[in-house]
């Protein structure tokens, strides 16, 4: 049974940091990545890693600011976010599938996601 669960989430203000979690059950994935959705728009890619290389991909809009990482012996993915601008806020979702890709429709798992808001 495969089961992605996202954690960590929260109420942030402008310019705090944030560290999500993604503990992911059932199988090793080789690409494993967030995105996200704020109200009245649509599921967007932020951030994705491979694991057969580490190789590391991010949205303009986070890079610099936004940090992926994950412990394949614990099969858990982060996503550390700092400098944290109100544009951030919106449901971070985990996704998981065989390639690394900003399509979401490439993914074949996916968590519940995890609320981030982050305040003026």
């Amino acid at each position: 049974q495969v089961q992605l669960v996202e954690s960590g989430g929260g109420l942030v203000r402008t310019g705090g940091s944030l560290r999500l979690f993604c503990a992911a059950s059932g199988r090793t994935f080789s690409a494993m990545a967030w995105f996200r959705q704020s109200q009245g728009k649509e599921r967007e890619f932020v951030s994705s890693i491979t694991l057969s290389n580490g190789y590391k991909a991010y949205a303009d809009s986070v890079k610099g600011r936004f940090t992926i990482a994950r412990d394949t012996v614990k099969n858990t993915l982060y996503l550390h976010m700092s400098s944290l601008k109100h544009e951030d806020t919106g449901i971070y979702y985990c996704a998981a599938g065989y390639d690394s890709s900003t399509n979401p429709n490439e993914y074949n798992y996916w968590g519940q996601g995890t609320q981030v808001t982050v305040s003026l």
